[in-house]
């Protein structure tokens, strides 16, 4: 995980961001989840700076910049845009084999920036849900939320028991026919998951969401 610091401010809204690691358990293929920390935390106020500051409000975790990012766009490709639901656009970048980064962009302004390498990405952007797969699929929702520590039914018949673990931590235990079939981790990062179609995102402040 990268751990840059650039905090950039926008009119619009405040978007925390984060991502954590999916550890996969035996007897069902779940996608791993977590995403690169890159992401332009923007509270609302006046134009963006590059001040070191962290952001406040919101639900997500405070966010992490890789000020390498603008850099490395240059040399990746745009694969394609997608509108989310809240109406912003997601612009999706190939950065190599089961490696994406996703910009979401708001009247010209970017609000966050995460990525997927090898595995996939969640974010709770202040109650849309957006989850970015290895492979690069996009998907958002809004609603659908479960304040953890608890146990909760998930869209697609999954049922996930939240826990928490620490600080700005929590774990997330997704079971399937009574069996515990794969466990995210939100560790100070927001974590997100392709659970065979249900998508998942888990945040560092325990909300945990699902979207079919």
């Amino acid at each position: 995980m990268s751990s840059g610091t650039t905090v950039r401010t926008v009119r619009r809204r405040t978007l925390r961001v984060a991502a954590a690691a999916l550890i996969a358990a035996a007897g069902l293929t779940l996608t791993a989840c977590s995403g690169s920390d890159t992401a332009d935390s923007k509270p609302a106020a006046s134009a963006g700076s590059s001040s070191a500051d962290s952001s406040t409000g919101g639900k997500g975790s405070d966010a992490k910049v890789d000020t390498k990012a603008g850099a490395a766009d240059k040399a990746a490709s745009s694969v394609r845009t997608e509108t989310l639901v809240d109406g912003s656009t997601a612009k999706i970048y190939k950065l190599g084999d089961l490696h994406y980064r996703l910009k979401i962009v708001n009247d010209g302004d970017v609000l966050a920036t995460f990525e997927a390498n090898g595995r996939d990405a969640g974010l709770d952007a202040n109650g849309m849900y957006v989850v970015l797969t290895a492979g690069g699929e996009v998907q958002s929702w809004m609603g659908g939320e479960h304040q953890g520590p608890g146990t909760f039914k998930l869209a697609g018949g999954w049922t996930a028991k939240v826990t928490k673990v620490g600080e700005a931590q929590y774990r997330a235990e997704i079971i399937g026919h009574g069996d515990v079939m794969g466990t995210m981790e939100a560790n100070g990062h927001d974590a997100g998951l392709d659970a065979n179609g249900v998508y998942i995102v888990l945040s560092a402040g325990g909300v945990i969401s699902a979207h079919q």
